[in-house]
This record gives structure tokens, C-alpha cells and sequence, in this order.
């Protein structure tokens, strides 16, 4: 399976390794960390020496509760980093936004794909991604980050989800949005709590059936601190046994905070399964 981003064709052989930039003030594990662009092209830099095979830029927070970002306030601080590593790595960059304006500038930035959380719901969101012409990431969310995680209800986990993804999917398709360029994403943490996150990571290779790559988030998510009894800042190694699972049981890209013990922990996976 390949993934067509941009100019990248992205061999899904492999499982690949997401790296997270995050260059808000305020995102729930790293927020304040990068704000700096010097510090964010360090970082950048830095995940991609660990081995990272994609970086996702975001400049405004979805934690639960966080507000939404001015449209400006959001390419101050994506611009200049997603023009910094495009000019000096030969890495595909994504941007992580739902605004229309945002996915256009990025990508004029150079950005080959888009990673929205609200699946191209927003208005305008699914014509800029059609003009854009790299991939799409469509992630399932319950509600929005100010009111996601208030008592969100399933009847079937994931049939819902995946029925979700389908009716996106078949919204990008029928706009023009060719399947190669398609992937989708359960949004653990997004309108679930840890019984539906776990749920889904259990049965996630039935999110097969919509044929597209898989993209999963679990790094340093709330969950994992539940069961763990950590901090965010200390959930690497619950969000590394998150991924391997994840990659197990059919995830394609593993987005994660934490690149060189996930780069690490798939080497061994994959070494391992050489042999099945």
C-alpha cells in the first residue's frame, strides 16, 4: 500500500513513524516547548535524525477544552516552521488544522498533507484539500476539543466509527479526492473515554474494512496515564506498547511525541515478525 503526498509516494510497507511538533502554548504534553521557531526547527531536526518518516506541525491546541486559535495567531506560528523544514529536510510535512486558509498556506509552504481532526467537516475544508492536492487525513471526533469529553456515547465501538470514516470517505471521493491519497483515523481521545479507547485499540483491525491506510494517535494520551499512573511526561513507555499494538493489529502511520523509542520498538517488531 502507498500513500501519494505531495511529491512523496509513502511506501506503507512499513509502518511509518508520525513525529509530533507542537508550536502552541498550550497542547497537553509539549505545549511552550516549541513556540520558538530556532526550537521548533531543532526538534524537527532532532525526530528526524531518531528516524521520524513524517512531521506534524500544529499551532493551535485540541486538548480537551482548549480554545480555538485566531486564523492569524495559527500561521504565525506554523508558517515559518513548515517553511524551515521543507527548505532544509527532504521529509513530507503535515499540517495539523481544520481551517481552510491554514491547509492553503501550509501547503503553499510546502506541507504534503493535511491531518484534520474534524474530517474536512469545516466549511470551505473539503474544496481547499480538493486544491491542494496532497493527502488527507480524516480523523473521527465526537462534538469539538471544547465539549468532546463531555459523557460522549457509542452503540457499537468501532462500527460507528468506521461508519463515520465511510461517509468521509466517500465525501473526499466524490469531490475528487482520489483514494491514494486518503487515510483515516479512530481519534483516540477525541469524544471517547478509556473504555472506548480501549475498546477500539482491541478490535482496531476492523477499521480494515474501509480499505485505506491507518493513522493512530495514542502517544502521551490521558488514557495511558490512567492505566499507568504518569504524568504526560512520563507515558513513553505506555505510548510505545500503545503503538506496537496498534501496528499489530493493522495501524499504517503511529504519530507520536516520543520518535526514537518508537522508531526503536518497531525495528525489533518488524525484525521479529520477519520470521512469522
Amino acid at each position: 500500500m502507498k500513500l501519494q503526498a505531495g511529491k512523496y509516494l509513502i511506501d506503507l510497507d512499513r509502518p511509518q513513524v508520525m513525529g509530533i511538533l507542537n508550536v502552541t502554548p498550550d497542547s497537553f504534553s509539549d505545549g511552550g516547548c516549541f513556540l520558538n521557531v530556532d526550537d521548533a526547527l531543532r526538534q524537527a531536526a532532532t525526530m528526524i535524525d531518531e528516524g521520524a518518516d513524517l512531521i506534524d506541525v500544529g499551532g493551535e491546541s485540541t486538548r480537551p477544552g482548549a480554545r480555538e486559535t485566531p486564523l492569524q495567531e495559527e500561521l504565525d506560528r506554523i508558517m515559518p516552521v513548515i517553511e524551515g523544514i521543507t527548505t532544509r529536510f527532504d521529509v513530507p510535512v503535515s499540517i495539523d488544522t481544520s481551517k481552510p486558509e491554514v491547509m492553503r498556506f501550509a501547503v503553499g509552504a510546502g506541507a504534503s498533507m493535511i491531518n484534520d481532526i474534524f474530517a474536512l467537516r469545516l466549511e470551505g475544508a473539503i474544496d481547499a484539500a480538493v486544491e491542494a492536492r496532497v493527502a488527507v487525513c480524516l480523523m473521527h471526533m465526537k462534538g469539538s476539543p471544547q465539549n468532546m469529553q463531555e459523557a460522549p456515547v457509542y452503540e457499537r465501538l468501532p462500527a460507528d466509527i468506521i461508519d463515520f470514516l465511510a461517509e468521509r470517505v466517500q465525501s473526499c471521493l466524490s469531490a475528487g479526492i482520489g483514494r491514494d491519497r486518503l487515510v483515516v483515523d479512530p481519534g483516540f481521545g477525541f469524544g471517547k473515554n478509556d473504555d472506548h479507547n480501549l475498546e477500539i485499540l482491541a478490535k482496531l483491525n476492523q477499521f480494515a474494512e474501509l480499505g485505506l491506510p491507518l493513522l493512530v494517535g495514542l502517544s502521551r494520551k490521558r488514557t495511558l496515564g490512567n492505566l499507568s499512573g504518569k504524568t504526560a511526561e512520563h507515558r513513553m513507555a505506555a505510548g510505545v506498547a500503545a503503538a506496537i499494538i496498534a501496528v499489530e493489529k493493522g495501524a499504517n502511520i503511529v504519530r507520536t511525541h516520543d520518535v526514537a523509542e518508537t522508531v526503536d520498538a518497531l525495528k525489533v517488531l518488524g525484525a521479529v515478525n520477519g520470521f512469522g
